[in-house]
Order: C-alpha cells, then sequence, then structure tokens
C-alpha cells in the first residue's frame, strides 16, 4: 500500500509535511509524438485518406440513401398500424422523397389513415414529416 505518514510533533511539523506533499505533486506530462513526426508526413498522410474514393461520398447520395431507409422505417411502421407513419409514407409517395412519385399509392395509405383520423386530409399534400394539429387552419381568419 502506501508509505505510512509520521507523526507530527507539532502543528508546523503538519504543515512542513503537507507543503512537502503539494511541491511533489506531479504535472501530466504532454503525449510523446513519434521520432518521425513532422507537419509535413502529417498533411501528406491526411491527403492520402482524403484521396481514397471510400473516404469522400457525394451528400447528394449520402442524403438519398438516408431517405430511402426512413422511407422503409416507416413503411415497415405503416403495415403493422401505425397510423401517424401511414401518414408519413403518404406524404413520401405524394412527394417522391426517399421513394419514386406515386399519387395511387399515396391516396392508398391516405385513405387507411384516415379511417382512424379525418385530419390527415388536410396534410396529405404537404412534405414528409408535417403534422396536422388543432392549430392548423385552411380557412383564413375574419
Amino acid at each position: 500500500m502506501g508509505k505510512r505518514l509520521p507523526e507530527p510533533k507539532s502543528l508546523e511539523d503538519v504543515a512542513r509535511y503537507a507543503a512537502d506533499g503539494i511541491r511533489r505533486t506531479r504535472v501530466a506530462k504532454p503525449p510523446l509524438r513519434p521520432a518521425a513526426w513532422n507537419k509535413e508526413t502529417t498533411s501528406a498522410s491526411v491527403m492520402n485518406l482524403a484521396d481514397l474514393p471510400e473516404a469522400s461520398v457525394p451528400l447528394k447520395e449520402v442524403v438519398a440513401d438516408c431517405a430511402r431507409r426512413w422511407f422503409q422505417d416507416a413503411l415497415k411502421e405503416a403495415r403493422a398500424g401505425d397510423v401517424s407513419m401511414q401518414v408519413l409514407v403518404a406524404q413520401m409517395y405524394y412527394s417522391g422523397y426517399g421513394v419514386a412519385k406515386n399519387e395511387q399509392k399515396a391516396n392508398m395509405w391516405i385513405t387507411k389513415a384516415s379511417r382512424y383520423r379525418s385530419a390527415v386530409w388536410k396534410v396529405s399534400d404537404k412534405h414528409p414529416g408535417y403534422n396536422a394539429s388543432d392549430s392548423d387552419s385552411d380557412e383564413e381568419k375574419n
């Protein structure tokens, strides 16, 4: 374990022992760099990684893949009977977001969802993810 503390004979001994311990505390050293490290080799290795075709994917492809996966997840939930997901799938079919545009399938999903919630017709032609709420109104206020 550790060293046994000496028995202090006076208050001065206690203060001296505490001050000695403070002086001996270690300061964390910065991590050591490899011997061959320099700025040129580091930037060159980063450039090599950036030149690889797998390292960079166009944002357009990333977004399209994300939208496709979102549609597949929503479709799975909609088939299981989740009304809000049925509305989302209809909106995605209607707008062509994550799937090919298909108004017939959009109407089918909206009809299915409207059996449980009549307000879905308000959002059928809106962007995916737009939800109808009680505060939404299509009429102009007088």
